[in-house]
């Protein structure tokens, strides 16, 4: 089934085309890597999907619905969540702090009950923090136990880029958009979120739409691989197809000086 498909998805920024017609699709339960050069019109295709930016044209159909030109908040009430390419955290709100925010489009009691400190105001809280213990548990001991009481800014990078992901997950998405997850990463911690990355689909249920430099990442986790160039889609298929793909291949490495012209 169809979760997320975009038709004709178009957007400008003064003279230069970010995005030009992407026709996309992915299937519920599927992760899909989306890659190209820099300046390929990635961000900018995630930025439009959740909302930051209307499109110019297009449709954005979610389950059916087309939620193009909705706002950020309403689309992550909708079921889509994101990261972003560079870390946007609470830096001076703790570790549970920060996911516990994340909950705050599914809550229930309003200022009412915050500012008379209700009996049901109070259950919720506490569900909400039991919540964010969970959701912090699923990044093994890197999140958990006296880090809950850290603040953000004193993490160090890689665990910032959990707790963005953390923090996205209290939303309650079906599908999460993730901007270069790994970025900044050593070695070590690109193996293990590259695993989280499949525990997302398949301990979480969440379908992963995914924008990533690391070819290791890629292949590893994509079900299928969409590469863009200049705003335009140039190839979409199993990483092993793209990856050999000649299109892909000039865009990323430029053609062969025998094929200039002259």
């Amino acid at each position: 089934m169809v979760m997320l498909e975009t038709v004709g998805l178009s957007r400008s920024f003064g003279g230069i085309r970010a995005l030009q017609g992407i026709d996309f699709s992915i299937d519920e339960g599927e992760i899909v890597s989306v890659i190209g050069p820099n300046g390929a019109g990635k961000t900018s295709f995630f930025n439009v999907i959740s909302g930051l930016f209307p499109p110019d044209e297009g449709r954005i159909l979610f389950d059916g619905v087309d939620i193009a030109g909705h706002t950020p908040s309403q689309i992550t009430t909708a079921g889509i969540a994101r990261t972003f390419q560079n870390v946007r955290l609470f830096p001076n709100l703790t570790v549970l702090e920060n996911v516990k925010v994340g909950q705050h489009c599914r809550t229930r009691r309003g200022i009412w009950g915050a500012v008379m400190q209700t009996p049901a105001f109070k259950r919720e809280e506490a569900e909400i923090e039991e919540k964010a213990k969970e959701i912090l548990s699923f990044f093994g001991s890197r999140l958990v136990g006296y880090r809950f009481d850290q603040p953000a800014f004193a993490l160090s990078y890689a665990n910032r880029r959990r707790l963005e992901i953390a923090r996205a997950m209290a939303t309650e998405p079906t599908l999460m958009l993730l901007d270069e997850p790994t970025a900044g990463m050593n070695p070590r911690e690109t193996v293990e979120l590259t695993e989280l990355i499949g525990k997302l689909r398949s301990e979480k249920g969440i379908t992963v739409v995914m924008i990533e430099h690391d070819m290791r990442v890629v292949g590893k986790v994509s079900d299928r691989v969409v590469v863009l160039d200049h705003g335009v889609e140039i190839a979409s298929g199993s990483y092993e197809e793209v990856s050999t793909d000649e299109n892909v291949i000039e865009a990323y490495l430029g053609r062969p000086a025998e094929d200039q012209p002259a």
